[in-house]
């Protein structure tokens, strides 16, 4: 199967590691100068460097159909700058996945592909795509929802350590970003870890940064632009979440069974 993955952040990214360690072919598409702040697992950082590595599986910044195709025989995960996935008019994929993450649907339609899924609120099964999945921390993250929707957006980050909105960093004014501290640092309350033109943005909670924006990033007031940690495990600023491989997982669910499905309902299959 060749899969498009729209969005190309550090929850896309564990799903595309998962698929592409289950051997799909991967596709996916993210805006010019992309805002994910865990960069060190997001195969997005790739159209800031040209390649990225995430726990061994290499993605790839292209802008050819013919490097696409290049970077598949590479066994490697091509990356489009192609916000309204236009690349569906040059290659016909079999499934497509909605990774933006945007609390609300962008741009995407049940007919985009002959498989369409789609992450967390902003989406309803059987309207907008095929199947949904859970992106809320707690008992139901990962669940392929059939029907339905998954739980709306509440605002408030999902508790880590006994931390929720402490964890980010937002920016304090509009302008341009500089940070301070690095992905792997340990910080305290109260330090500086990043300027908004010369304007400091503190850290809420003692921990580990395991996010930041890139330096010179235009921001918004209010914008994430980092993250922290407090269980303070290094490794973990390198490695993909426990959130991201549970949607991965969620995902590829979602594709084995509609593939499945697809088979069931083939012409001349006959059940045993």
């Amino acid at each position: 199967m060749l899969v498009l993955i729209k969005g190309a952040g550090d929850l896309a990214t564990g799903v595309a590691y998962r698929l592409h360690r289950a051997g799909f072919q991967l596709v996916m598409t993210d805006i010019a100068k992309p805002t994910a702040v865990r960069r060190t697992v997001a195969f997005c950082q790739c159209i800031y460097d040209v390649t990225a590595v995430v726990e061994g599986v290499t993605a790839r910044h292209v802008e050819t159909v013919e490097e696409i195709r290049t970077c598949l025989d590479r066994d490697e995960i091509p990356v489009l700058v192609d916000p309204e996935a236009e690349i569906r008019r040059q290659l016909s994929f079999d499934a497509e996945v909605d990774a933006i993450l945007a609390k609300y649907n962008v741009n995407t339609r049940i007919d985009d592909a002959p498989i369409v899924l789609a992450l967390g609120p902003g989406f309803t099964a059987g309207v907008d795509c095929h199947a949904a999945i859970e992106t809320k921390r707690g008992h139901y993250l990962g669940r392929l929802l059939l029907e339905g929707s998954p739980i709306p957006n509440t605002g408030v980050p999902g508790d880590v350590g006994g931390y929720t909105t402490q964890r980010i960093i937002r920016a304090c004014q509009d302008g341009i970003f500089h940070p301070v501290a690095h992905i792997g640092d340990t910080v305290a309350e109260g330090d500086v870890v990043a300027e908004v033109d010369g304007a400091p943005v503190y850290a809420l909670m003692p921990g580990t940064v395991r996010g930041m924006l890139p330096d010179g990033l235009k921001v918004k007031k209010g914008m994430k632009s980092g993250d922290i940690d407090p269980r303070c495990a290094y490794d973990h600023c390198f490695t993909i979440s426990d959130k991201a491989r549970a949607i991965g997982g969620g995902v590829l669910e979602g594709l084995l069974y509609f593939r499945h499905k697809q088979a069931r309902n083939a012409p001349g299959t006959t059940d045993i």
